[in-house]
């Protein structure tokens, strides 16, 4: 599948957090995390397996009852249904992967 750059727009998750899916496979979707400087991604689970990578900012991951300060280049996998939050020390972006497919996610 080819996915245009255009061919999707962002749609605010929470405040300060928006999200654009880039592209859809048979078992994963992968999409773009946009978070503003304090945004902050409640703690909660689902059950899918999520990769992710920090393009650029600054974040704290929390997964499980542990916490990262994550930096640009940084990247992380949390298994699924593990309880997971996020905090953005600075406006933040951010490519996640999740498998199996979210269906939420398309948009």
């Amino acid at each position: 599948m080819i996915a245009k750059k255009e061919a999707r727009s962002y749609v605010y998750v929470i405040k300060g957090v928006r999200r654009k899916t880039l592209a859809v496979g048979d078992k994963g979707l992968m999409s773009q995390f946009l978070l503003e400087e304090g945004a902050v991604l409640p703690l909660h689970s689902h059950p899918h397996e999520q990769i992710g990578y920090l393009q650029s900012g600054e974040i704290v991951l929390v997964i499980g009852e542990e916490e990262h300060l994550l930096q640009a280049g940084d990247s992380w996998a949390i298994p699924a249904d593990m309880p997971h939050a996020a905090r953005a020390v600075k406006d933040s972006a951010a490519l996640e992967v999740f498998m199996p497919v979210r269906q939420d996610y398309l948009d």
